[in-house]
């Protein structure tokens, strides 16, 4: 019997659509190993921008090429409006508003009893969402047995604590860590529009904990903040081998990176915050299951049954290139209001490589040019690590003639409006 494949899908709002890269370059060479039909990943895990990619692939379980085309055609012609109010009255309503509260003061704030919840206003994204995914098709795929289980994480501003609301098989049993715990639901928008919540720029959430009608509601951020241990939901859900792609660079070049000497602006500061929340728990939890895999193999047989941890292997793609710097390239790209906006804490493509704080705007960047970079630099990393790939699946394309990629159109986008 074959090993139970996980996907991880980490955080990291436009960023995520380096994850939809490498997800084209799957299905790419599972057709070119000649599997058809079923669902490479029946355990689906994601956080943040994550959990909306894996709620699209576990909404469409049943069909995976499809999913998978979904997500290009989405992903590939995106613009900043579909997520995020970006028109001039809307940045006004909320970001120019939140900002005016810092030279404005709180006070005044409460005078006029305008409190602005967060920087950008994303009920488009709402809206898009309740449009591309029936999330009512989860428990029935599962039940079908086309998917194993899907955990959507986020982060309860209410309690301090970490929740991963997660759909499964009814025997398998919630679990409970230090600072994090998990809980059955019945999986919704309201889940995805709450793990995606970045923290200062998208409003927090009301979710219900339990199932009683009386169930308090809590507000949840994103899924990245206090996630200590990304991987693990994929492991309670039965998981034996895990898929993880990243959102950042996992390691950088030992060349030293231009360091500028003014101080740092409120752009840049929030960059460097989000990329602490939504890159640097990966990495550690990465460590802490490879200490574990080495550790278990100088176990004996005895001494490792008597042990309720597993060996689990693991394949991790991430980008190869720095994406601040591909988002650098691409802040043109955003609609005037919200260039304007990041302009005023700092974020401006006219300044210094250093300084333009392109971080954040990485995060915010859901305008076509750049997504279809990331979606590119994710298709190139997945097939320079191809016969990595091939192996932790077991697909064997020895009979096949693989395409080069610069001779690989992926599902281009005139063919995919009609079937999904």
């Amino acid at each position: 019997m074959n090993p139970t494949v996980g996907l991880v899908l980490t955080g990291g709002g436009a960023r995520a659509a380096y994850q939809v890269g490498v997800l084209s370059a799957v299905a790419r060479l599972r057709r070119e190993a000649g599997v058809r039909g079923g669902n490479p990943f029946p355990v689906i895990a994601g956080t943040s921008a994550g959990a909306i990619n894996a709620a699209a692939l576990s909404c469409g379980a049943d069909d995976f090429e499809r999913a998978v085309r979904l997500l290009l055609r989405v992903w590939r012609n995106f613009e900043a409006g579909q997520v995020y109010r970006a028109d001039a009255f809307g940045v006004i309503r909320t970001g120019a508003r939140w900002l005016t509260l810092f030279t404005a003061g709180w006070a005044l704030a409460k005078w006029r009893r305008a409190r602005p919840r967060s920087l950008l206003d994303n009920a488009p994204l709402q809206e898009l969402l309740a449009t591309l995914l029936p999330m009512h098709r989860v428990p029935a795929l599962i039940d079908e047995g086309h998917l194993l289980g899907l955990a959507i994480s986020a982060s309860s501003y209410s309690a301090g604590d970490h929740v991963t609301f997660y759909d499964a098989p009814r025997e398998l049993t919630p679990w409970t860590r230090s600072q994090r715990v998990a809980m059955r639901a019945s999986l919704g928008i309201e889940h995805l529009m709450a793990s995606s919540a970045i923290p200062f720029i998208f409003p927090a959430v009301p979710l219900a904990r339990g199932h009683a009608d009386t169930a308090l509601s809590e507000y949840f951020g994103d899924g990245s903040m206090r996630q200590a241990a990304p991987i693990s939901p994929a492991v309670h859900l039965g998981a034996e081998r895990i898929f993880v792609i990243g959102a950042g660079r996992m390691h950088e070049p030992a060349a030293p990176k231009p360091v500028a000497n003014s101080y740092p602006s409120l752009g840049q500061i929030a960059g460097h915050a989000l990329s602490n929340i939504f890159l640097d728990a990966l990495a550690v939890d990465i460590e802490r299951l490879q200490r574990i895999n080495n550790t278990l193999a100088l176990l004996g047989g005895e001494a490792r049954a008597r042990t309720s941890l597993r060996p689990i292997e693991l394949l991790v793609i991430a980008p190869s290139q720095r994406i601040d710097s591909i988002a650098a390239r691409h802040l043109h790209a955003l609609p005037a209001p919200v260039r304007a906006m990041l302009r005023s804490v700092g974020v401006s493509e006219d300044a210094p490589d250093s300084t333009k704080g392109s971080a954040l705007a990485s995060y915010l960047l859901f305008e076509a040019p750049y997504t279809r970079e990331l979606i590119a630099l994710g298709e190139a990393d997945t097939m320079a690590r191809r016969d990595d790939v091939l192996k932790f699946f077991g697909w064997d394309t020895s009979r096949q003639q693989a395409l080069p990629l610069s001779a690989w159109q992926p599902f281009a986008d005139t063919n995919v409006s009609s079937d999904v």
